[in-house]
């Protein structure tokens, strides 16, 4: 049931993102030859006025084929008027935006709705866990309130941060490597002030030193301004780290945390078989990275149409399709390069250490 669960879901991305693209071009009047669910020539077709719809063998995505998305091909004179570049610049970052926006609009609700259903955890200031084998074990107790590291004082990602500046002397750090320095990390604790000293560690699971403690979360309700607020928020979260990511392809640290297809897919299963709110959740944070990736600005993805697009209106005039074949050739490159990297990392992680849905 989870492959099929997981393949649904899929379907239903690429589906929605290629109606985007789909209701837009008929909105603003260009003429419509295909919508097609996955790649390759149909092995199930129906056609409805204009439009042939169907189904390919491939399920690596789907398309929509606009007439005159190539400049140079033969239109008939009686749909000519209709064709893409015969189009205002506009129009046609209408329709290419669309694509993407429905993806965003996808992550939103499906965080938003829950975020409702199941309310969201609020950090506080207090220490809720303290593990084992780490410097806070024996020393913080579940209830100190942290105030501040080396006199420091801010919310919990500062204090964290204050503690993850004090590196090991050794680089690349060892896991498991001392600081070179101790933090003085002050508690209240029965309503008076206690500063302690002691050295974090550099856990090699997280890329950074600690000190072996967790904070302690509350569980709330969440209304409809509160969980469109923190949907906003997370999607800013996953959008930054998904560009942080691509950008930083030369890094082996962030190359190793590309997936691919193949990954999103088998993470997603498997969610599926652990909670369906996780999975939905999977799926939301897929459909976002799907729709910032295709804006990122380089054909063949949507972003590559759109810079185009802008480049014409600039110069003043049609940009020569020779030129934007070359650009194209260049991002298809950088597309299946990441495809690889991505499925290289995939594979490693269904031999090996997992997907960690969990």
């Amino acid at each position: 049931m989870s492959w099929l669960l997981a393949f649904l879901g899929f379907a239903a991305l690429i589906i929605l993102h290629e109606f985007g693209h789909f209701t837009a071009a008929k909105a603003v009047g260009m003429r419509v030859e295909k919508f097609s669910l996955f790649f390759g020539p149909m092995i199930a077709s129906w056609r409805r006025g204009e439009t042939t719809y169907g189904i390919g063998p491939i399920p690596l995505g789907g398309y929509v084929k606009i007439t005159g998305m190539n400049p140079n091909e033969e239109i008939p004179d009686e749909v000519a008027h209709r064709a893409y570049y015969r189009q205002p610049v506009w129009k046609r970052i209408v329709v290419i935006l669309a694509g993407p926006v429905v993806n965003l609009v996808i992550a939103f609700v499906l965080i938003a709705g829950l975020l409702l259903a199941n309310g969201y955890n609020e950090p506080t200031s207090n220490v809720g866990t303290v593990e084992r084998g780490f410097p806070a074990a024996g020393v913080l107790e579940r209830g100190d309130k942290l105030v501040a590291v080396d006199g420091a004082r801010g919310d919990q990602q500062a204090l964290a941060a204050k503690i993850a500046s004090h590196t090991c002397a050794e680089q690349p750090p060892r896991p498991g490597c001392k600081a070179s320095e101790p933090a003085k990390v002050t508690v209240v604790r029965d309503g008076q002030e206690r500063t302690f000293t002691l050295t974090p560690v550099y856990d090699g699971n997280q890329g950074r030193t600690r000190l072996g403690f967790g904070f302690q979360v509350d569980a709330r309700d969440a209304n409809l301004a509160t969980a469109a607020r923190l949907s906003a928020q997370s999607m800013w979260d996953v959008t930054s780290q998904t560009v942080s990511t691509i950008a930083g392809v030369f890094q082996a640290e962030k190359r190793e945390q590309i997936g691919s297809v193949v990954g999103a897919y088998e993470a997603t299963r498997q969610s599926f078989e652990f909670s369906t709110t996780r999975a939905i959740s999977l799926l939301a944070i897929i459909s976002l990275s799907l729709g910032v990736i295709n804006l990122f600005p380089f054909l063949p993805l949507d972003g590559g149409h759109i810079f185009w697009a802008v480049a014409e209106k600039v110069r003043g005039r049609a940009i020569p399709f020779a030129v934007m074949e070359r650009a194209g050739f260049i991002g298809f490159a950088l597309v299946i390069g990441l495809f690889m990297i991505g499925l290289t990392n995939d594979i490693g992680r269904l031999t090996g250490e997992g997907f960690n849905v969990r």
